[in-house]
């Protein structure tokens, strides 16, 4: 073999070398980019699978919320139908307690007694319902002498409008204690709402059952 053919064959050589590395590189970047490829792939499925799981809890949250809801604006209802029919039969209770006279009056001179001795006047004037101002208007000094002996207790001349009860004043006006029936039930509304929902609802009803 002369020079020249050595020179060719040298060269063929080191070409056909290095077609080899590049073969190989090639290779390897496929191999890499079908891997990053698939690997994009997959993190593409895993977040499209994320955010319709995510979505679907959003949704399924949405509904539950809205039941709940639903149910709390259901119980409000009911629970206040409850309560004003038993404030409705509270009233009716207290007419015909007015009208079983002994024990009425007995009550309604303990409110005056009450009322007059929480006011730090001497001079007093009370307030009555129509009722209440016809029968005792011609025996109040009597009414007043035994509810409350230390006070002077002037009986309003014009009735007020009230289911019972009295409503007890200073002459000035100042000062005011209201012992009607009304007065009395304003005072203790919270805690006749409470009683009267812990009576009519209980918990496991008013929270839905839900736990």
């Amino acid at each position: 073999m002369n020079r020249v053919e050595e020179l060719e064959s040298a060269i063929l050589k080191r070409a056909d070398r290095l077609a080899g590395e590049y073969r190989e590189r090639a290779e390897r970047s496929r191999t890499r980019i079908l891997k990053e490829a698939a690997e994009h792939l997959r993190l593409h499925e895993e977040r499209e699978v994320l955010i319709a799981k995510s979505q679907s809890d959003r949704t399924f949250r949405r509904k539950v919320q809205s039941s709940e809801l639903r149910l709390h604006a259901h119980m409000d209802h009911l629970r206040w139908n409850l309560v004003r029919g038993v404030e409705h039969r509270l009233e009716e209770r207290m007419r015909a307690f007015a009208e079983r006279e002994d024990e009425y009056l007995k009550v309604l001179q303990a409110y005056l007694s009450q009322g007059a001795q929480a006011i730090e006047r001497d001079d007093l004037v009370a307030e009555l319902n129509r009722h209440d101002h016809q029968r005792l208007a011609g025996r109040w000094e009597a009414f007043v002498a035994e509810a409350a002996p230390d006070k002077r207790i002037e009986l309003a001349a014009e009735p007020i409008d009230s289911l019972g009860g009295v409503l007890i004043r200073s002459r000035d006006g100042r000062i005011r204690l209201d012992n009607t029936f009304e007065g009395r039930r304003e005072r203790l509304r919270s805690q006749l709402h409470q009683i009267i929902v812990e009576r009519l609802i209980p918990a496991t009803v008013d929270s839905g059952g839900m736990m």
